[in-house]
This record gives structure tokens, sequence and C-alpha cells, in this order.
């Protein structure tokens, strides 16, 4: 590997070819008192390099805001993160305690979204866009949701325009490796009683800051999770 090459194309290379014999890129060929290894590194677009640390990833981080409101970071976890271009990704979002990306992305449009490689070798990426809510009652929403497995408790698409991309070294990011995913989340929507769950969502209509959100009108079930 040219040794001349910045820490992310070190971690990135060394993540998908060398996984089995080093457990971690050779830093004595990269001086660690080089300016360059601690800068990050912008892009436009994803790279098919980062599209395919993305797809390694168990859980990644979303944060908005509003003027006036509240800054939102949320972790997400499950099968719901979608790049459909190298300008564009989506994920899929479920019916929770709050709405607040839904009511920052309305009012403001702005999302950033993390992910951190938890093994080796240390990487964060971050996605900068403006998005979007798409909700099932939406005309976008058919052709949008054809990419997903929907799941129980669906209740919007998130659609974001990517502006541009960020990696850095994550040399502070823990080591932690993945259990198993957790379903506690999509076995409380699948065993709702669709009128009860509609009624309630159809009441959840403000942010914690008084920002307007919409309700979904279409329950999604285990049946439809499995048809899809």
């Amino acid at each position: 590997m040219d040794p001349g090459l910045c820490w992310d194309d070190v971690c990135i290379y060394y993540l998908f070819h060398n996984q089995n014999s080093d457990p971690q890129p050779p830093r004595t060929r990269c001086s660690l008192k080089s300016p360059k290894l601690l800068m990050a590194e912008f892009s436009n677009s994803l790279s098919e390099k980062h599209i395919a640390m993305v797809a390694k990833q168990a859980i990644f981080f979303t944060a908005t805001a509003a003027e006036g409101a509240r800054i939102n970071l949320s972790p997400k976890g499950l099968d719901c993160f979608r790049v459909l271009a190298q300008d564009r990704v989506a994920y899929l979002d479920l019916g929770g305690s709050g709405n607040e990306t839904h009511a920052h992305l309305v009012a403001d449009g702005r999302i950033t979204i993390m992910f951190c490689n938890f093994e080796q070798p240390a990487l964060i990426l971050r996605i900068y866009g403006r998005g979007v809510p798409v909700l099932p009652q939406d005309e976008r929403w058919s052709a949008l949701a054809e990419h997903f497995t929907l799941l129980p408790g669906t209740r919007q698409i998130f659609d974001i325009a990517v502006e541009s991309v960020q990696t850095s070294c994550g040399w502070g990011v823990p080591l932690m490796h993945l259990d198993k995913p957790r379903d506690t989340l999509t076995k409380y929507h699948a065993q709702a009683d669709e009128a009860a769950w509609l009624t309630k969502v159809s009441g959840r209509v403000k942010s914690i800051d008084g920002l307007p959100t919409r309700a979904t009108h279409k329950y999604f079930g285990k049946a439809d999770a499995d048809d899809a």
C-alpha cells in the first residue's frame, strides 16, 4: 500500500482487504505526527468505499435541529438504511416516543447522519444533507418503499439529498462487538391493535417544542412486513 495515503484510505483498505491477517492497520507506515492524519476529508458524494463501509454497520446516528428548538440526536438500528445513489440516501422510521426528526426536517431540512466503525479499523463517516419525511399517504411513498422491507410500526421514510460526506479517524471510538439486533420495538408494533395504534399516532402532531408534524394514516403490522 502507498505509504502516502491518508489514514482514512488506510483504514478503509484494511477493513476490506486484511481483516483475517492483521487486526490493525500498519500505523508505522504513516507518521502519527503528520497533520494530514488528523484532518477530516470531505467529498461531495458517497464513494464505493463509503457505501461498503456503511453496509457493514449495525447502527447509525441522526442529528437535526430547527430555530428555537432543541437539537435532536437519535440512534438507529434494524435493517432500515438504504443508499439509493451516491447523492441520495433514505431510512425507514418506526413509531416511537417522539417525532422530532420529522418536525425538524419540515421546519429546517438539515440532517447529519453518522456511522462509526466500532471494530478495526477506526473510522467515522458523516453524511450531511437535506431531508423530507415521506408518509404512506404521500404520492412518493410507493416508489420509495420499494427499496425497503417494511417493518411492523413503519410510519415514514426520510428521503435525504446528500450535500457532502466527511470521514475522520475515529481513534477515540471504543472497540465493541455486536451481540445481536434488538427486536423489542418491532415486536411491540406487531402485536398492537390497528385501531388503537392509529388513534395513538394520530394524536402525535407536535414535537416537544411545539413544531408541527404529520401522522401516518396506515398501520403496518406483522402481516404487512411478511408480505413486503
